[in-house]
């Protein structure tokens, strides 16, 4: 029997890639998403059926995912939309897939993973860019040192944001940073550490963020000490460490929804040729106790294609496999080598 799929937030900059990738796959999602005449015209632009719901509708998200088999979900913050569709997806026995790379949004699927295990579904975000060649990037170097206690992370963005990635940067603001600290999630300052990071490319000042990694990779890995950094430049950083002291102000929810709608109308996301010419470089290093340490590099596509080809993936990976149900990372359900079969990805042990 043929299984249906289904993409949510199939009218946004990332929804709307993943619609016409899966077309010229020969893959047939279920387009869906609050909108009714922006989904519609997608499903009409690429010849897919498509279902409208708004996810704070319970009975209406319920009845439309009844015949899928997988969600697809990229209609974030993920923080205010991912806990409807994972009821809905336990609720219907479906697989529940995202593009996450939100912290809070893993630790709550993460929590769940007994429900999803009795539902037998699988509950895996950040099948995207977040945090698919980082997940795998920390597993293979955990591979090479078992011993391993602490695990950094790097990456540099060669391209700009999507309206939804900014909307979710401004929530990251208010929230400061984050790193695991002994296996726990601890919350730090805003630009709380800094670093050199020796990309394949170039050396590069950088920052900590609350990446999704801090969360996913202790399970990938087990590595207890975990900090993400993204390059920054300098001035940048100092700006960022002058906003701790405003931290309070972009709380409140007034200043937050001020901040999104200016986001939304002039954030519009990377066109073709600008993704096609952008790369994302990324470092990782583990460390043991005794000071031994491993690190490698890996180059990949602009992180919206990433995002595309590795979800894509999954998503035809889980149609095609029985997998236990229960809460999953990347690596943990494709294996650590799974990035770099994605196209225009490779890594480099140092």
């Amino acid at each position: 029997m043929h299984k249906k799929w289904m993409l949510y937030g199939a009218n946004g900059y990332t929804g709307r890639l993943i619609a016409e990738e899966a077309r010229d796959r020969g893959m047939m999602p279920v387009l869906a998403g609050r909108n009714d005449a922006a989904v519609e015209a997608v499903a009409t632009e690429h010849g897919f059926d498509y279902r409208v719901f708004d996810l704070n509708n319970k009975q209406a998200t319920e009845q439309a995912l009844d015949g899928i088999s997988v969600v697809l979900h990229c209609a974030g913050p993920f923080s205010g939309t991912s806990q409807p569709m994972i009821e809905a997806c336990l609720k219907q026995a479906c697989h529940y897939l995202d593009i996450t790379g939100e912290i809070s949004v893993f630790a709550n699927a993460h929590a769940q993973s007994e429900l999803a295990r009795r539902a037998n579904i699988v509950l895996l975000p950040g099948v995207g860019f977040d945090v698919v060649p980082t997940d795998c990037l920390a597993s293979v170097l955990a591979s090479k040192l078992p011993e391993a206690v602490e695990l950094a992370l790097a990456f540099e963005s060669g391209g700009s944001m999507s309206p939804g990635t900014a909307k979710t940067s401004i929530e990251g603001l208010a929230g400061g940073g984050s790193v695991r600290r002994g296996r726990q999630v601890t919350s730090v300052p805003l630009a709380w550490k800094t670093r050199e990071i020796p990309f394949l490319h170039a050396t590069r000042s950088a920052m900590t963020i609350p990446w999704g990694d801090v969360f996913t990779a202790y399970i990938s890995t087990g590595i207890p000490d975990i900090e993400v950094y993204m390059a920054t430049p300098p001035a940048t950083i100092r700006n960022l460490r002058r906003m701790r002291f405003i931290k309070p102000l972009l709380t409140l929810g007034w200043v937050q929804t001020w901040l999104k709608t200016r986001m939304g109308k002039s954030v519009k996301g990377p066109g073709k040729k600008a993704r096609e010419n952008s790369q994302m470089q990324l470092w990782g290093e583990v460390r043991c106790a005794d000071g031994r340490c491993v690190s490698a590099t890996m180059t990949t596509p602009d992180g919206y294609d990433v995002t595309v080809s590795a979800s894509l993936g999954i998503v035809k990976y889980v149609l095609a496999n029985e997998v236990e149900g229960g809460f999953y990372t990347p690596s943990l359900l494709l294996g650590p080598d799974y990035a770099t079969t994605l196209p225009g990805v490779s890594l480099q042990l140092n």
